[in-house]
């Protein structure tokens, strides 16, 4: 009894009486992913959807209806005088498909942009479909690491047609800068940034373990994959020009001043940040001030547009630029796109400013380390968007005209 009594003064057992939930399985997250601001979210979203789809809308229009008059005229030319007597995108058909300057950099680059498509593309399709839940710490991100490794193969096989296109020859060294360069970039900013974690003596810090994983997926599996995507690509016929391309480069006539190339690529940018300038607000508050966010099909929905909105300006300025006889379209295709990172940048510098509390360097350097990383990232993807849907633009209409 001794020894019973020894026990009950020092132990307290509690009992707890559990009522069964009526809540489903597959519902119990809902109570921490529903934001107190839903409304404004849905609000925002269906009133960015409605805006960008109109003016997607009328830009169609208005192309499909220039070209098709244009083609037209074109293609009623019946002599040779009356062919160099117009001015338009058909005068420059003999420069439009010379090679850019650097091509072997623009090749690279969208290579880089194909391979983080494809990454984003994917992860956006399981999280839909409800395969990264939240419940998952990190899932999200393991699989966005994985799909990047993945991808090399199909950044390769990009950079590599497009190179043979240009008629280069040294296509290792194609593979080897697409393979490193973007992803060279991106580790040395995130080394510095952890190296500053680790100053702090945080828990946050990366260690050392996981950093040998992430460069052995990066040289034993990314690098290989991407060499292998080029061998096939450059193995492949080259892309066929629809028009021959003059030997002796056309002069380019003096330019308006709302064609200036820098001007043209800041005004480029506009639409396709506004088309993720809500999304992103939700997306920096979940990151920065502990919320979740967990609205996916919001997230596809806004990423459907951003592509649209990004093919649908490029296209536009480029035809611009072709009816002024300016044919130096490559970059500029990629960089009026691309600038959209731009205002991606300096819209993350204004959130600081106004929503975060932060007063110390190290996580000021920390928040601007992660923003520049992400505005790089999302350079390379509209980037790469925008380019192929000029692309794919200059090749239709020059194949769908007269040429003498």
């Amino acid at each position: 009894m001794s020894i019973l009594h020894d026990f009950s003064d020092y132990h307290t057992i509690s009992f707890f009486a559990c009522q069964e939930s009526d809540v489903k399985w597959a519902s119990r997250w809902d109570a921490y992913l529903l934001m107190s601001d839903d409304q404004i979210h849905w609000f925002s979203i269906v009133n960015s959807l409605m805006i960008v789809l109109f003016l997607s809308g009328m830009v169609a229009m208005i192309m499909l209806r220039t070209l098709y008059r244009d083609i037209s005229k074109y293609n009623e030319l019946e002599s040779q005088e009356e062919a160099q007597e117009e001015t338009g995108w058909k005068l420059v058909h003999g420069d439009v498909f010379r090679p850019p300057t650097n091509s072997d950099l623009l090749c690279l680059y969208v290579g880089t942009g194909v391979q983080f498509f494809g990454m984003v593309l994917v992860t956006m399709i399981f999280a839909v479909l409800g395969f990264l839940s939240p419940s998952n710490r990190g899932g999200l991100m393991t699989a966005m690491l994985l799909l990047w490794v993945f991808m090399g193969l199909f950044a390769g096989y990009a950079s590599a047609r497009l190179y043979k296109m240009f008629k280069g020859t040294e296509w290792k060294k194609t593979a080897f800068r697409t393979a490193i360069m973007f992803p060279g970039t991106i580790s040395a900013i995130f080394f510095v940034l952890n190296a500053l974690i680790w100053g702090q003596k945080s828990s946050g810090a990366v260690p050392f373990g996981t950093m040998f994983a992430l460069v052995f997926l990066w040289f034993g599996i990314s690098v290989p994959l991407v060499f292998v995507g080029s061998y096939i690509g450059f193995k492949k016929p080259a892309i066929e020009d629809p028009v021959k391309t003059n030997k002796i480069p056309r002069q380019i006539p003096e330019q308006a001043w709302y064609m200036n190339p820098a001007f043209s690529v800041l005004i480029g940018g506009i639409l396709p940040f506004g088309a993720v300038f809500i999304e992103l607000f939700f997306i920096l508050t979940s990151i920065w001030l502990n919320q979740f966010y967990y609205i996916f099909g919001f997230l596809f929905l806004v990423f459907i547009i951003l592509i649209i909105t990004c093919a649908e300006i490029t296209i536009v300025l480029c035809y611009f630029q072709l009816c002024s006889e300016d044919y130096l379209w490559w970059w500029r295709s990629y960089l009026t796109a691309g600038s959209s990172a731009i205002y991606l940048f300096l819209y993350a510098t204004f959130y600081f400013f106004t929503k975060l509390e932060i007063t110390k360097l190290v996580s000021a350097v920390l928040y601007f380390g992660y923003m520049l990383i992400a505005s790089y990232a999302f350079f390379v993807l509209t980037g790469t968007i925008g380019f192929y849907a000029c692309f794919w633009f200059t090749r239709l209409i020059y194949s769908s005209v007269k040429i003498d």
